[in-house]
């Protein structure tokens, strides 16, 4: 569940520039690594009574990476834009816990957003040291997410983007919630301002489906950001989300800028 060892990387078609030497795309060691080490912590409330649906919450999770992404005290002078920086400046790191009745109340005590979705609420806090959690969040657990749809997701609305998962890969909800939001971070990464503020101003939407078997190859060739996992936790190293843009919100390049 934890993507606390996660390293972004963004496979792109062969026509895309050199990733640069010091970028969180690369799989080899670099200056990043030298650099204090963050992570962004999502708490995903989880009820025994009401648990959410799993791609509502994998949605939500998400949204709430681009939520904190966008909020102005995460950006120019704002009160957690030096974490944000420093976070982004090292290599990417999230990761998931769950929380339910005073657990959660004492999450939302917080500095931090709450994000929700139809049946899910994540909330998302401000990049801390890989050691240096606060202890109402160190205390949460990061297995025990085993979640389900009630009901098949409908088709994903190709208006707005749709991060598409491997379908080769058997992850737990948490961990999948994880690389979901790094999916959404590089779909962020690759926009202007133009169209963040866009997409932003709509509420985010999203989708989050897995991909068919046979699309899976065409996507992950096909000059969209990639998110590549390390291989330290519960799967191996490969790819697990491809970030596909919509027609109207998120139109990503096929290949990354410079």
């Amino acid at each position: 569940m934890s993507s606390d060892d996660q390293t972004l990387q963004n496979d792109a078609a062969d026509a895309s520039p050199e990733v640069p030497q010091d970028s969180p795309f690369r799989s080899e060691r670099t200056v990043r690594d030298e650099a204090q080490q963050f992570v962004l912590p999502l708490v995903v409330r989880i009820e025994r009574a009401a648990p959410p649906a799993r791609t509502d919450a994998l949605e939500t999770a998400a949204r709430a990476v681009l939520v904190i992404l966008s909020d102005p005290r995460a950006t120019g002078e704002g009160e957690w834009a030096q974490v944000m920086r420093d976070w982004q400046d090292a290599r990417i790191r999230k990761v998931v816990r769950r929380a339910r009745g005073a657990e959660w109340r004492r999450a939302e005590a917080l500095d931090g957003i709450t994000v929700t979705g139809k049946s899910a609420e994540v909330r998302v806090f401000p990049p801390v040291p890989l050691d240096g959690w606060p202890k109402d969040l160190a205390r949460l657990q990061v297995s025990g997410t085993e979640l389900d749809d009630p009901e098949l997701p409908a088709d994903p609305d190709l208006t707005a983007p749709v991060l598409w998962l491997s379908p080769d890969l058997d992850m737990t909800a948490g961990k999948s919630m994880a690389q979901a939001g790094h999916g959404a971070q590089l779909a962020w990464w690759e926009l202007t301002d133009e169209q963040r503020a866009e997409w932003r101003d709509a509420g985010f939407p999203l989708s989050v489906r897995t991909a068919d078997t046979d699309r899976w190859a065409e996507l992950t060739t096909s000059g969209l950001p990639v998110v590549r996992d390390a291989g330290f936790t519960e799967i191996a190293p490969g790819n697990t989300v491809v970030a596909e843009g919509g027609s109207h919100f998120c139109p990503l390049p096929r290949a990354r800028r410079p």
